[in-house]
């Protein structure tokens, strides 16, 4: 059975005050307490600068720790990039690669997420793959040839994809306050498991981690967490509030 993973995009947010006010919380609980006894699992993936802090406030918890980006290459003239293996000596575990708006703003490719995601698991760190479509290609009817030639484009070309996540994000629900219905987005993320399987086997894409991505907040986490193909999420603005994120890190523990 594939387990449940809510991971956080912190995005360009947070100072050194606010991180630590993000871990060491209100009210004598603390974050890493608040989630501490959920099955899930849970990674945060802050700012670069931040990422030193949050290794250090998540240490002995059950928390992992994920970076936002990653460069292909291992070291050279590349100013402002960060290489797969500098996160690795960081003590990061996760990188999420492609996100929308590093395809929209910085105008990544399909081939240069594949090199990056290659990159990562060169070194041993663990690709979260982004993918989804835009408004426009939604309204046009073309979204599932948009998904099917980034999830092809962008898989490794290995047959073990344990190490690899994907992250359904519609790009129309990120930021917006607008969610795809838990049955859009379950279907959604049932075509891309269907990709999977084409491209290796059954067993490969029952297995692989496949996370939805665009407004998750507490008030829906649940409904859209327990779809039989949705994984967890990747949750952008919800994520910087801890107690919120708290609610969406526990939506399946019973309560007492």
């Amino acid at each position: 059975m594939r387990r449940k993973v809510i991971a956080g995009n912190w995005k360009m947010n947070k100072d050194f005050g606010e991180v630590e006010q993000f871990f060491v919380g209100t009210n004598g609980v603390s974050f890493c307490d608040s989630i501490r006894g959920t099955k899930n699992e849970v990674i945060i993936c802050p700012p670069f600068i931040d990422i030193a802090q949050t290794v250090r406030f998540t240490e002995g918890s059950n928390i992992h720790v994920g970076a936002q980006n990653c460069y292909f290459e291992k070291n050279g003239a590349y100013t402002g990039e960060t290489s797969a293996s500098m996160l690795i000596g960081a003590n990061v575990e996760y990188v999420i690669i492609g996100h929308s708006e590093r395809r929209q703003y910085f105008n990544e490719t399909n081939e240069i997420v594949s090199f990056k995601v290659n990159a990562a698991l060169k070194v041993g760190l663990k690709p979260i793959i982004c993918v989804g479509e835009t408004l426009k290609e939604r309204q046009e009817g073309v979204q599932k040839q948009v998904i099917e030639n980034q999830v092809r484009s962008s898989l490794p070309s290995i047959s073990d994809l344990s190490n690899v996540m994907i992250a359904y994000e519609p790009i129309w629900a990120i930021g917006t306050g607008k969610t795809a219905t838990p049955k859009d987005a379950n279907e959604a993320i049932k075509f891309i498991r269907s990709i999977v399987k084409d491209m290796y086997d059954n067993d490969v894409a029952n297995d692989v981690i496949i996370l939805y991505g665009g407004s998750v907040k507490a008030s829906n986490a649940k409904a859209l967490f327990e779809m039989p193909d949705i994984d967890g999420g990747l949750v952008g603005g919800a994520s910087l509030d801890p107690i919120e994120f708290a609610e969406i890190v526990n939506f399946n523990k019973k309560q007492v």
